[in-house]
C-alpha cells in the first residue's frame, strides 16, 4: 500500500472516530484497526496522535468549506438568497445521519486548552467561516457588522442542532438572518 493510499485510509478511518466518538475516546490502536494499516505505518504518517488531530481537522475544514461553497455557488439568485442557502445547507448538514456539531468546537473542547495546534486549526476555521459569511453578506449590499451578526447566528444554529438533535435552528436562523438582512442599512 502506497503512502498516499494508507494516508487517506487512516483519515478516513480517524474521520469517522473523531468525529462519531470524539478525539479523546479513540486511541490510536482504533484507528489503525478501522484503517486497516500497520501501528508502524500509522506512526511513520503520523508521528503522534496530535498531529493526527491536525490533520483529521485541516482534511475536515477544507471539505467542510468547500462543500458549503458549491451549494451556495449553485444558487441561481440574487446576493440576498446566496447568503441565506448557507442556512438551507446547515440544515442539511444537521439532518444528515452522525450529526454532531461542529467538529472544530468539538475538538477544541476536547483538547483546546493542552493542543496550541488544535486551538489553532479551530480558531482558524472560524476565521475563514465568518470571513465567508462576511462576502456573502458584502455582496448582499450589507455593513461588514451584519456578516458578523450571521456568521455568529450560524455558530449558534450548530450547536443548538447538536444539542437538541434537531434542524429546526437552522430554519430559526436562516429567519433571523432575512430579518437582519432587510433591516440592515444599504449604502
Amino acid at each position: 500500500m502506497e503512502n498516499g493510499e494508507a494516508r487517506t485510509r487512516i483519515l478516513d478511518a480517524a474521520g469517522e472516530l473523531f468525529y462519531g466518538q470524539g478525539v479523546q475516546a479513540v486511541g490510536m490502536d482504533a484507528v489503525r484497526a478501522a484503517s486497516g494499516v500497520t501501528l508502524r505505518r500509522l506512526y511513520q504518517l503520523f508521528p503522534s496522535k496530535d498531529t493526527l488531530v491536525e490533520a483529521y481537522l485541516l482534511r475536515r475544514d477544507s471539505r467542510w468549506r468547500g462543500a458549503l461553497a458549491s451549494y451556495v455557488d449553485a444558487v441561481d439568485g440574487p446576493p440576498r438568497e446566496r447568503v441565506l442557502a448557507v442556512f438551507d445547507w446547515l440544515r442539511d448538514w444537521f439532518e444528515e445521519p452522525g450529526f454532531r456539531g461542529c467538529a472544530f468546537v468539538n475538538s477544541f473542547g476536547e483538547l483546546g486548552a493542552t493542543s496550541p495546534e488544535v486551538a489553532g486549526v479551530a480558531r482558524r476555521h472560524k476565521e475563514e467561516f465568518r470571513r465567508y459569511v462576511g462576502d456573502l453578506v458584502a455582496e448582499a449590499g450589507a455593513p461588514a457588522a451584519t456578516g458578523a451578526q450571521l456568521a455568529l447566528l450560524a455558530e449558534g444554529a450548530m450547536t443548538t442542532a447538536a444539542l437538541t438533535g434537531s434542524s429546526a435552528p437552522a430554519r430559526e436562523a436562516r429567519e433571523a438572518a432575512a430579518l437582519l438582512l432587510d433591516a440592515a442599512p444599504r449604502p
